[in-house]
């Protein structure tokens, strides 16, 4: 290119030399070892703890609510870090976490009203005596 059509590039671009430049130098986002062998140390962690709980023979409620406990922290773990959601922005981060929250919430209604359900059926739908 000319000096004259740098000139005018440069009129109507300000800023784009700045932004190659610093592109160049910022390939991606490097995070510390030490914060992946941690990571992988609590879900070695959880993972032992969820096998304790068969392994100890825990039945009925407390054995899937440790289950679903330890499944949910190495899940989160895995999306906060693995998947660079700790460094996300809030927006995106509520993109993502919301609607299975919602889908929680929805579920724990309908089971909530279940038992009104069932107790309707039996009353109404029961053979007269």
């Amino acid at each position: 290119m000319t000096n004259a059509a740098i000139h005018i590039d440069e009129q109507l671009h300000p800023h784009a030399h700045d932004a190659v430049a610093t592109g160049a130098h910022a390939k991606g986002q490097q995070h510390p070892i030490k914060l992946y062998l941690v990571v992988w140390g609590w879900l070695f962690v959880l993972s032992t703890c969820s096998y304790l709980v068969d392994y100890f023979g825990l039945h009925g409620y407390l054995r899937w609510s440790l289950i679903l406990l330890f499944m949910v922290l190495k899940a989160g773990l895995i999306v906060a870090v693995f998947m660079h959601m700790a460094w996300e922005r809030l927006a995106l981060a509520y993109a993502i976490l919301l609607p299975p929250i919602a889908v929680l919430v929805f579920v724990a209604i309908m089971v909530l009203e279940s038992e009104y359900t069932h107790w309707l059926r039996v009353l109404f739908f029961a053979p007269p005596s």
